[in-house]
């Protein structure tokens, strides 16, 4: 049997005292300690959406069947693996409500699972949280000798993340626990931010009304007619507007900017115009907005207040936040969340850099001196989760880290993550040749852009470390503190 370090299931920064996790063949226990009731701890994975917030990011898991709750329930869903052992279903059971519930395989990858959730308290205020598993691998007793490491591996990669994201997640929401859930409604629900959004306020306690297209659960919109069906809306808290044709999807021409053009302006018109009509109006909108509206602007500092720039990205970003104005006419607060380069393994760039860099294919653009306004994914789910919950928050808000970081600086961090050479570099005439106009205006800008409406309204980053950031969403290790001799 082995162990890891002291505290390395537990997450940056937390201060717990909890002990490693226990990995040994066929048997993985975790523990983590969190600072809430431990109530809440329960209420956080007994809501709808908990299994979408601990599922790897790195790995993609899909969810095909779910019905019940954790305490009597079955989730059958698709999981990495090889042909014919990808479907998982796991049924909850021997459920003890408020201290345990366990999953149980009845179909998959391992010859046997069992996964028991515990939570305790632990003193007034705190809780812990002690994941214990038993499994046995297929195949014996080939399945151990081959693939036995592997998983010893994954279970502890698997739960350094959950724990930590767990520890997140609830930080953010006891920030506002004195404040009433909200019912919200939420356009592009199934984009890249949207599937975090949507997991995270459902997990906090809030009600989600996904706005659809095209028929499925939700209520209906169409934004190319202008209409939103406000009858089966209803009353709603808040609306989060982040519905749009993806900008980086393949290289630009008249047609593909005019439809990027269309899909912000229209979408936004039609949810500012009914809600505006609304008897019950929301009490704010937040609109998906971008960096892009700067221009290319060199190492100058852009906060909220610096002018906007030129080019059509800029011109877009002008025409997007412009549409919500009958929002704003009605009262309604309006926030236009203007994101940078949103990085998470399931999506977006972090997802289409990963695989290069993995082979040792990656690199800077351009001459690398450029800067890279990023953000953590859940870190871009937290500032909408604030600008909802924040009254004195409105106008433009920069959704960045704190600190912006050059393209060389990106590439070599990225590659120190993956343990990649980071330095096959691409000139700007081999990405203007590969992309377009579309490099000129996404790829190669330089955007030095700060967040200071978001840190004076209060705002907590869980992850403003570049280095931290992607090791918790690609799940890497911590990287070695490094001590010096004497």
């Amino acid at each position: 049997m082995t162990r890891e370090p002291r505290g390395t299931g537990a997450g940056p920064g937390d201060g717990a005292s909890a002990p490693g996790p226990v990995v040994a063949p066929g048997r993985f226990e975790a523990t983590a300690r969190f600072d809430v009731p431990v109530e809440e701890l329960w209420a956080w994975h007994a809501r709808p959406g908990a299994f979408e917030r601990l599922a790897p990011p790195w790995d993609r898991v899909e969810v095909l069947h779910r019905e019940g709750t954790v305490e009597d329930g079955v989730l059958v869903m698709k999981v990495p693996g090889p042909p014919g052992m990808r479907r998982w279903r796991a049924r909850m059971c021997d459920a003890d409500p408020g201290r345990r519930f366990v999953d149980v395989m009845e179909a998959g990858p391992f010859r046997a699972w069992r996964h028991e959730h515990h939570v305790a308290p632990d003193g007034p205020g705190a809780s812990v949280l002690r994941d214990a598993i038993r499994y046995a691998m297929p195949f014996p007793p080939f399945g151990g000798w081959f693939g036995g490491a592997f998983v010893r591996r994954m279970l502890v990669r698997l739960f350094r993340f959950r724990h930590a994201r767990t520890r997140d997640d609830l930080a953010r929401h006891a920030r506002f626990a004195a404040l009433p859930r909200r019912r919200v409604a939420v356009t592009g629900a199934s984009g890249f931010v949207g599937r975090a959004l949507v997991p995270f306020l459902t997990t906090g306690g809030h009600d989600v009304v996904p706005l659809v297209r095209g028929g499925g659960p939700g209520v209906a919109w169409d934004p190319k007619a202008g209409t939103l069906d406000t009858a089966a809306l209803g009353a709603v808290d808040a609306v989060v507007h982040l519905a749009g044709a993806p900008v980086a999807a393949g290289r630009w021409n008249a047609a593909r900017k005019a439809e990027i053009l269309a899909s912000r302006v229209e979408g936004t018109a039609t949810v500012a115009r009914a809600l505006a009509r609304l008897p019950r109006r929301p009490e704010v909108l937040v609109v998906a907005s971008a960096v892009g509206v700067y221009g290319d602007r060199g190492d100058e500092m852009l906060d909220e207040d610096a002018a906007t720039g030129d080019g059509f990205l800029a011109d877009v970003g002008r025409a997007w936040e412009a549409a919500a104005a009958p929002a704003r006419d009605a009262g309604i607060r309006v926030v236009h969340a203007r994101f940078g380069v949103v990085l998470g393994a399931a999506g977006g760039a972090l997802a289409r850099m990963r695989r290069p860099f993995a082979f040792g294919l990656g690199g800077p653009l351009g001459d690398g001196r450029a800067f890279v306004p990023w953000v953590a994914l859940d870190d871009a789910v937290g500032a909408v989760h604030h600008a909802i919950l924040t009254p004195g928050l409105e106008g433009p808000v920069n959704v960045v880290a704190p600190a912006p970081v050059r393209w060389r600086e990106l590439a070599t961090t990225l590659g120190a993550v993956l343990r990649r050479p980071a330095v096959l570099r691409m000139p700007r005439a081999l990405a203007r040749l590969a992309f377009g106009e579309m490099a000129d205006a996404v790829l190669l800008p330089s955007q030095r852009v700060v967040p200071a409406r978001l840190a004076a309204s209060g705002f907590r980053w869980a992850r403003p470390d570049l280095d931290d950031a992607l090791r918790h969403e690609l799940g890497r290790p911590p990287a070695p503190v490094l001590r010096a001799r004497g």
